[in-house]
C-alpha cells in the first residue's frame, strides 16, 4: 500500500461556470478510472499510487460540489452529479471510463452509470441504501433515528451534519474501525493522508459534506435496476459500518452484480486491495 500525492491536480470549469477540481494519478493516455472518493474526503485522497502505472490507469478523482475546491451547488440531486461527471469526462477527455465508488461515494458512483456516464463500476466499502425498507429492522437504534430523521426532514438532517468538521470525522472513522483497519489509518503516511483530505474537504465549510449525507441517508433518487454496466460490489469481512450486510441485498438489486467479500478486513478495502480492484475493474469494460 503505497499513498502518493497527485501528479496532475487541477479545476475544470463546467458549461454554467461552475468548477470541478480533480486530481490524477497514472500515464495521461491510460485508461480511464474516475474516483468518487468517500465522505468529506477530497480529491487529494487517491489510491493504487504504486500499481496505476504499470496496469496503464489514469485515476481521476472528482471533488463532489461544495468539498475541496469545487464549487458548491446547494440543493444538488445524484442526476446533477452525473452531469458533472459527464461535462468532466468531455473537458478532460476521458474516454469510455470505468468507476470506483468509495465508502459515501458509492451512490454518486452508481448513479453515474445509471445515467450511462460510465463503462463499468467498482463499489468499494460502499454505503448502501440504509433507508431501504429491506433494511428497516437492521439498523443499530442511532443510525435508525438519524435515517428517520433524513427521510423525514432533510433541511434539518443536513443542519445536523453541518456540525461536523474534519476532526469530528477522522474520531468518527477510527473510532468505529476494527484492528485490522487501524493498522491502515494510522500507518503515518497515511494518517497525514486522510486528515489532509478531510480538512481539504471542509475547505469550504460543512455543507458539502451535509448534502452528500442527507442524500445517502435517504432513499436514493434513481433506480438500480436500470444499471446495464458491469457492476463488481467489494466489501470487508470485518466491515460494520457500510452496509447491514456487507452488500448482499445491494448486490441483489444490481442486474449482474458480483459480490467480493475480502477476508481480515473492514472498511480499509480500497487501500488493502488496489491492485485486484482495479485490474478487475479495467477487465470489466467493454472492448
Amino acid at each position: 500500500m503505497r499513498i502518493g500525492d497527485p501528479v496532475r491536480l487541477g479545476e475544470s470549469r463546467l458549461p454554467d461556470g461552475r468548477l470541478l477540481g480533480w486530481a490524477e494519478w497514472g500515464p495521461p493516455d491510460g485508461v480511464a478510472v474516475l474516483l468518487c472518493p468517500g465522505a468529506a474526503t477530497s480529491r487529494w485522497l487517491g489510491f493504487g499510487a504504486d500499481v496505476v502505472d504499470a496496469l496503464g490507469v489514469r485515476l481521476v478523482s472528482v471533488d463532489r460540489p461544495g468539498l475541496g475546491s469545487s464549487t458548491p451547488a446547494p440543493g444538488r440531486t445524484y442526476a446533477d452529479f452525473a452531469e458533472d461527471v459527464r461535462q468532466l469526462v468531455g473537458l478532460r477527455g476521458l474516454a469510455s471510463p470505468a468507476v470506483v465508488g468509495n465508502s459515501q461515494g458509492a451512490p454518486f458512483a452508481l448513479a453515474c452509470a445509471v445515467a450511462g456516464v460510465v463503462t463499468a463500476v467498482a463499489v468499494v466499502s460502499g454505503a448502501d441504501e440504509v433507508a431501504a425498507p429491506e433494511f428497516a429492522e437492521a439498523l443499530p437504534a442511532q443510525l435508525r433515528r438519524l435515517v428517520d430523521g433524513a427521510v423525514a426532514d432533510p433541511a434539518a438532517a443536513e443542519q445536523f451534519f453541518a456540525r461536523f468538521d474534519a476532526d469530528a470525522m477522522w474520531d468518527m472513522v477510527t473510532r468505529g474501525s476494527p484492528e485490522s483497519d487501524l493498522a491502515v489509518y494510522r500507518d503515518p503516511g497515511f494518517e497525514a493522508a486522510y486528515r489532509r483530505a478531510l480538512r481539504e474537504g471542509f475547505a469550504q465549510g460543512p455543507a458539502g459534506y451535509a448534502r452528500d449525507t442527507v442524500l445517502a441517508m435517504r432513499r436514493w433518487s434513481f433506480d438500480l435496476a436500470q444499471i446495464t454496466v458491469p457492476v463488481d460490489l467489494w466489501y470487508g469481512e470485518q466491515d460494520t459500518s457500510h452496509s447491514p450486510d456487507n452488500g448482499a441485498t445491494l448486490a441483489a438489486r444490481i442486474p449482474g452484480a458480483v459480490r467480493h467479500l475480502v477476508p481480515e478486513v473492514g472498511g480499509a478495502v480500497l487501500w488493502t486491495r488496489a491492485e485486484p480492484i482495479l485490474r478487475c475493474l479495467i477487465g470489466r469494460r467493454p472492448t
